[in-house]
């Protein structure tokens, strides 16, 4: 049994909801097998709540939290510094605090394009099509562009405040790296038929079918789907939502959010401590 000291370091996730969160598990048990005196807990923050909340943490000497929806943006007001990746991105997902001080950074990415090997599926090279312009739909999209993906085809709200946010992102891949990125509306149906039928991979990068609204999908017509399609979402509760579910019925190979949650905590975990996530006994333990 994990034995709270009167040294033990705090490290946390802050997001709402957050109840539903693996992050707890894999960190605890990756400090237990290390023998570091850290614990890592939830906090149900919202936007609203995110300053003051940070701010109490940061005066109880927290060492260094997580950031899932809808904190992500909201965060970056806030801090002292950021990452060259969370600079380029605009949302961060992973802080490290020294010396009353914050830094930013953003893991996610390399956590997704870590995932998508994982589960044994070439992109480089090749078009893919994201739905959604928030945090991490942002960086899987910076960090696709830089790994070398040939195309990003990205459906967002324009209604969303991340809208414009979103064409920066993709002007800036356009600008400086061979990708190329383009921003459509979400409502656009010819444009998501085409940009699908092009792609290697769909990913819902959005919190659409999360639970506990696991009735609800992106995806309204399901004959843009062929077998040799990989879908994607960024959601792991739960492990097969309704878009993987349509998916799959059509016959297209599809994994979720795990391993990107597993990839995105390991280098957050050495952000923290230094040291390395032990990170195929978490994967035994709670991933597979």
């Amino acid at each position: 049994m994990y034995q709270i000291t009167g040294r033990t370091g705090l490290t946390a996730l802050l997001g709402s909801p957050v109840s539903h969160s693996v992050s707890p598990l894999m960190h605890n048990e990756a400090f237990r097998l290390l023998g570091l005196d850290y614990v890592y807990l939830c906090f149900d923050v919202t936007e609203k709540d995110l300053e003051t909340a940070v701010r109490g943490l940061l005066s109880c000497g927290i060492r260094g939290f997580n950031l899932t929806m809808p904190d992500k943006n909201a965060i970056v007001p806030m801090l002292d510094e950021l990452s060259p990746a969370a600079r380029l991105i605009g949302a961060v997902n992973t802080v490290v605090c020294e010396n009353g001080r914050m830094t930013g950074h953003n893991t996610d990415g390399t956590g997704y394009m870590q995932a998508v090997k994982d589960a044994g599926y070439l992109i480089i090279g090749k078009t893919i099509t994201v739905l959604g312009s928030g945090g991490a739909a942002t960086a899987i999209c910076a960090q696709a562009a830089l790994d070398g993906v040939s195309e990003i085809h990205i459906f967002a709200r324009p209604t969303s405040r991340f809208f414009s946010r979103t064409r920066s992102l993709t002007e800036n891949i356009n600008r400086s790296l061979p990708c190329r990125a383009f921003l459509h509306e979400q409502e656009d149906d010819a444009a998501f038929r085409e940009a699908v039928s092009e792609s290697a991979l769909l990913l819902n990068a959005t919190s659409v079918g999360m639970a506990p609204d696991t009735d609800r999908s992106l995806l309204k017509d399901t004959s843009v789907l062929r077998p040799d399609l990989v879908v994607s979402d960024v959601i792991y509760n739960p492990r097969e939502t309704l878009f993987l579910r349509q998916a799959r019925e059509a016959g297209c190979s599809v994994f979720n959010g795990m391993y990107m949650l597993l990839y995105q905590g390991a280098e957050a975990f050495r952000l923290w401590t230094g040291m390395e996530m032990p990170v195929e006994q978490i994967k035994k333990k709670y991933f597979c």
